[in-house]
């Protein structure tokens, strides 16, 4: 039961830095603004939904990892060429936020990411015992 609260409580945390990571790109113009963030929104609100609705069930767990892997990459994909963003962040400010929240992000989402595959094996060993 403790593992299924602290997996809730890092992916909980792994959408909140990403939707905050993803509004700051937005704010620098490291992303356009506009209607093309939809389809984040909308995976952002699947993954909430497996979070809090699904916990604990298989369905919650997959959704989860998907979510958890999409919030690992993001680290990564900023991190190619010069460092962050080729050091575009290096002279604007705030970049402590920015570049806090992008590790943290890594941080969160590789322990749900763990958390949720330790989830599913736990159901895997449950319902072998049956």
């Amino acid at each position: 039961m403790k593992q299924n609260l602290t997996l809730t409580i890092t992916s909980l945390l792994s959408i909140l830095l990403a939707v905050c990571h993803l509004s700051d790109d937005i704010v620098r113009g490291f992303e356009p603004g506009g209607f093309k963030h939809i389809s984040g929104i909308l995976m952002m609100v699947v993954w909430l939904y497996g979070t809090l609705v699904l916990s604990g069930r298989r369905s919650g767990f997959i959704i989860i990892l998907l979510g958890s892997l999409l919030g690992s990459v993001m680290p990564l994909a900023h991190m190619r060429g010069a460092g962050l963003v080729g050091g575009r962040v290096a002279g604007s400010s705030g970049m402590l936020f920015w570049v806090w929240t992008l590790l943290t992000l890594g941080v969160t989402s590789i322990f749900s990411l763990v958390l949720s595959i330790r989830g599913l094996s736990r159901l895997r060993r449950d319902k072998q015992r049956e």
